[in-house]
């Protein structure tokens, strides 16, 4: 009686959701004057991964935001969630979104994609019939996990020979971490990322975002967009393994170039750079503002407008090598006069200027950036419980091709019955039977 009772209330649920859902694509999308929103859900010949079809695994930051960048280019994704629970980061919050929920942290990195709850104890043999059905698998449970599921690369091989099947891990597939969980700080911290990063008197300090996560991410969809179109020549598909620890190595670039062929270990530099002078932030009068002359040419410049023309004719400043070597007696003129004015101040005196400058700007000042509001980064898009939400759009355009964001980060559980008879062929009773034996939601 419970579970009828239970049913005949997720039903009505359900319907609610779909109602809702309906009406929210109606809803206007100018409620900002700082977007320019993408309404039509619809893929097009324009998006580069039309046709293809990606059945998501992952949670948390980097798996999503390899999903969700390959979503912008068309491919549909089918994010798979733990009934009840769903995507952890639903539940890092506040802030939390007022109807559904979900903390808007979730917002950030799932954008363009289908939420189906399956249980993946009980429901393994779904999402290994779900694999068959698709070009590629993401997934970032520590290494050896699916196994126990019957949904590890070589058991779905056998049955998906095609399938692109990528694995997101804290420290991959070989070596003696492999077992371990990894998270973004914890490989910042093993892999160098933290003892680089912060004031040069003061502690590691950690980057202000989850960028190895992000970088993971990225590494992900290249190397799937590789695995593509290798499989377009051999028609076979393969397993790729990215990790945090060796994501974050490999970002180390000219620290780690310095070290293995000069044997020069980095320090911490705060906003500095250890081998271009000056290359960093400075406090005006009214904030901080971030000057990178990076060429004796723009040093030239930078000190003319600043009025102290002399200073790049000094013999301790006129190339970078010797900049570099007279750093602090440099940095300390600059710094004086810089604080002497506001940051408004040096822009409007820099503008059109060689070099790169800029103000370092508080979270609302990027929001509120005549540039950003131009170019129409910020998107606005219905929401099937709460109106409308905003998400950052791609950061990359094409001149033939589509990237963008056209739905809004799904409710947990929206899609499973499209997912379920759309791409499996299930009936509406088989979909019921797997509701109440609890295999999905």
């Amino acid at each position: 009686m419970f579970v009828v009772r239970s049913r005949c209330v997720f039903t009505l649920f359900q319907r609610q959701r779909t109602h809702l859902w309906s009406q929210a694509q109606s809803i206007s999308n100018d409620t900002s004057s700082s977007s320019t929103s993408t309404t039509n859900n619809d893929v097009s010949d324009a998006h580069p991964l039309k046709g293809i079809r990606i059945l998501d695994l992952t949670r948390i930051i980097a798996g999503p935001f390899c999903t969700m960048v390959l979503a912008d280019l068309g491919a549909e994704v089918i994010k798979i969630e733990r009934p009840g629970s769903g995507d952890e980061s639903r539940k890092w919050g506040p802030p939390f979104l007022k109807n559904s929920k979900d903390a808007v942290y979730f917002l950030a990195s799932n954008r363009n994609k289908k939420s189906a709850c399956i249980d993946i104890k009980k429901g393994a043999h779904i999402i290994r019939d779900l694999a068959v059905k698709c070009d590629v698998l993401v997934e970032n449970y520590v290494p050896g996990k699916l196994s126990e599921y019957g949904l590890d690369y070589d058991r779905i091989n056998k049955v998906a020979p095609g399938l692109v099947y990528c694995s997101l891990t804290g420290y991959g597939s070989e070596g003696p971490y492999k077992n371990r969980p990894g998270y973004d700080v914890i490989a910042a911290s093993i892999g160098g990322l933290l003892q680089i990063t912060g004031e040069k008197d003061g502690p590691p300090c950690k980057v202000g975002i989850a960028v190895t996560d992000i970088a993971t991410g990225l590494y992900a969809h290249g190397a799937i967009l590789a695995a593509l179109l290798q499989k377009q020549r051999t028609g076979m598909g393969q397993k790729i393994d990215v990790n945090l620890f060796s994501t974050t190595v490999a970002m180390l670039i000219n620290v780690a170039s310095n070290y293995l062929n000069g044997g020069i270990s980095a320090g911490r530099w705060g906003t500095a750079h250890s081998s271009i002078v000056p290359y960093q932030a400075f406090k005006t009068a009214t904030g901080y503002l971030t000057i990178g002359a990076g060429s004796d040419d723009q040093f030239k410049v930078l000190c003319k407008l600043m009025s102290l023309d002399a200073l790049s004719d000094d013999a301790k400043f006129k190339t970078n090598q010797d900049r570099v070597c007279n750093r602090k007696e440099l940095i300390e003129i600059l710094s004086s006069k810089f604080v002497q004015h506001s940051s408004d101040h040096w822009m409007e005196l820099f503008e059109g200027a060689p070099f790169p400058v800029g103000p370092v700007n508080s979270i609302p000042e990027v929001f509120a950036d005549k540039h950003i509001k131009e170019i129409g980064l910020v998107k606005t898009l219905p929401h099937p419980l709460d109106e409308s939400v905003k998400v950052v759009g791609p950061p990359v355009k094409f001149s033939g091709a589509m990237n963008d964001a056209r739905t809004a980060p799904p409710c947990l559980g929206q899609h499973t019955d499209e997912v379920l008879m759309d791409i499996l062929n299930l009936s509406k009773d088989d979909i019921e039977e797997l509701r109440l034996k609890k295999i999905i939601q």
